[in-house]
């Protein structure tokens, strides 16, 4: 089996809350399953630390989404042509974000709705995007996971 997972947010030095947990997820999952070919597909040069074991294939995309226009770019083009030629059985999205435009089985996981509770807190065009697209992610995602802060580290 193959799974692309966006990893995006693994930035060493940088592990905020979301990829704090993507960092505790994926280190469990990549460890207790061997059996399974993983693609980190990162936005920029990932730091080795992040490759958890062997069965973890690196791809890097461009650009480096941190800008609602640059995420549409990622995950709408760069990340709909890596899936065409890693031909996953699933796509793996920690932070929330899909592809819209790909056919690959997709499940994701939404942390947090605050844009829905606390709108003045962010920028517009951030605004704008959410409550554009995550409603679409909902629709398109075979699943959608939630977090379980309780559960142990991983060990960084």
């Amino acid at each position: 089996m193959k799974i692309a997972v966006n990893t995006r947010l693994l930035l060493k030095g940088k592990l905020e809350g979301i990829g704090w947990v993507e960092y505790e997820t994926l280190c469990r999952i990549v460890k207790d399953h061997p059996e399974v070919e993983f693609y980190f597909i990162f936005d920029r040069e990932p730091d080795p630390m992040f490759l958890f074991a062997d069965n973890v294939n690196p791809v890097v995309l461009f650009p480096q989404a941190r800008h609602p226009f640059l995420f549409i770019w990622f995950f709408e083009f760069s990340l709909v042509k890596a899936l065409r030629k890693i031909q996953p059985d699933l796509f793996f999205s920690p932070d929330g974000y899909l592809s819209l435009r790909s056919n690959v089985p997709q499940v994701t996981q939404f942390h947090d709705l605050n844009f829905e509770h606390f709108p003045k807190d962010m920028p517009k065009i951030h605004l704008w995007h959410y409550k554009s697209f995550f409603p679409k992610f909902a629709r398109k995602a075979k699943r959608l996971l939630r977090h379980r802060p309780e559960e142990d580290r991983c060990g960084l």
